[in-house]
């Protein structure tokens, strides 16, 4: 994904946020904070950071039963199928029925809102929804949808602010707008049209209010994490923070494969591929068992970076089979004139791993492969090159 249509799925879509203000306003002021209510739904929330959606099922099922007059259910079943979507995010397959479960929890919502168009339980439900419902439409590239469900959203989380501003989960929402309302219009002005219709953001006050939350909030404390993470790692470049989260993350819910691979990341940044080819080679057998998340893009982002690791250590035979490995399950996953950074740089490294074994004919090959699929970080000028003259010569 690029990372202008990042950046635009991050301010669009996270305006109001399922676990801020919504879950928060909903058991303090709908529940009185009922300790049971809270407590099924922090663990639902862990199964489902740990992809283990049978169980959360089972959890919000029965909320729905126990709690019928509250949106909590059916929206946190809805948010099972967007971590489906999360974790394989070309799959369309879980679209329709992730977005029937949002209109229902919108239709309940409204439904409340007739009775009593104060209540602020189907208010912050509804606005969750609808955030979800944009953060969709962005990933599958519907901006104009995308971006009225923001505007939608906003009031409700502006709303909530100004109700509570100690609230440590709705500061999760509060700072994920400031952060990106600054950041898009800064780095791409053309997006600034869009931006006309939202509040100018502060970035560092966008920082500061995560970590707060991060630290302090009750359901929002992991998902600040998870988005500090991605800030430092994709936007601020400091690896050394992106790790710290990435490490935290990873040790509370092991069998996420998302915080599982940008733990990797993080030492390939650093340039230790040792230790993220160790990372990686978990992820690479847990997706050969098929383990839930751990999919053929799993998979092929792991190959890569075994491969590379082994290609530095010399050991050009392990490297190669890596690398085939990579670009064996692209060609499975990837559009036909669309072929991913992963299939270019990977076949590319295996023209240069069989220069380095003496197989030059192979080599050869490889790099008019690389020549005839799409050119990725100047991919097609290094396969020219070494056409020229072998890698290493």
């Amino acid at each position: 994904m690029k990372r202008a249509n990042l950046l635009i799925i991050f301010i669009i879509t996270f305006l109001i946020n399922p676990f801020g203000i919504n879950l928060s306003f909903s058991a303090e002021k709908l529940f009185n904070n009922n300790s049971d209510f809270e407590e099924r739904i922090k663990r639902g929330i862990d199964y489902i950071y740990n992809i283990q959606f049978d169980s959360a099922e089972v959890i919000f099922k029965q909320l729905m039963l126990d709690y019928p007059q509250s949106p909590a259910g059916r929206f946190f079943l809805a948010m099972i199928d967007w971590w489906k979507i999360a974790i394989d995010p070309d799959n369309e397959n879980h679209d329709e029925i992730f977005l029937e479960k949002l209109e229902d929890v919108i239709f309940q919502c409204e439904q409340i809102l007739k009775k009593d168009e104060k209540n602020l339980d189907a208010i912050f439900f509804k606005g969750g929804a609808i955030g979800f419902r944009g953060r969709l439409r962005a990933l599958r590239d519907s901006w104009i949808k995308a971006a009225d469900d923001g505007r939608e959203a906003l009031p409700l989380l502006q709303y909530a602010w100004s109700i509570d501003s100690t609230n440590y989960d709705i500061l999760f929402g509060m700072g994920i707008y400031n952060y990106f309302a600054e950041v898009i219009p800064n780095e791409y002005p053309f997006i600034k049209p869009l931006m006309i219709f939202f509040p100018k953001g502060n970035k560092n006050l966008g920082i500061q209010q995560l970590k707060v939350a991060a630290e302090k909030a009750k359901y929002a404390s992991t998902e600040s994490k998870y988005f500090l993470l991605t800030l430092y790692y994709h936007f601020e470049n400091d690896i050394y923070q992106a790790q710290l989260y990435a490490t935290d993350l990873h040790r509370k819910y092991p069998m996420n494969p998302i915080f599982h691979r940008y733990l990797g990341r993080t030492y390939v940044r650093y340039g230790d591929y040792d230790t993220a080819s160790k990372i990686f080679l978990e992820v690479y057998n847990r997706s050969k068992s098929n383990l839930p998340g751990y999919n053929k893009n799993a998979m092929r982002e792991a190959a890569y970076y075994i491969g590379m690791n082994y290609r530095l250590e010399g050991k050009y035979d392990s490297s190669a089979y890596f690398f085939l490995q990579c670009v064996n399950i692209s060609k499975e996953i990837d559009e036909k004139g669309n072929e991913s950074g992963f299939q270019a740089s990977a076949a590319l490294n295996l023209g240069i791993v069989n220069d380095l074994m003496g197989k030059r004919e192979d080599a050869i090959n490889y790099y008019n492969y690389v020549l005839s699929i799409k050119d990725w970080s100047d991919s097609h000028a290094s396969a020219k090159k070494y056409l020229n003259s072998p890698y290493g010569k």
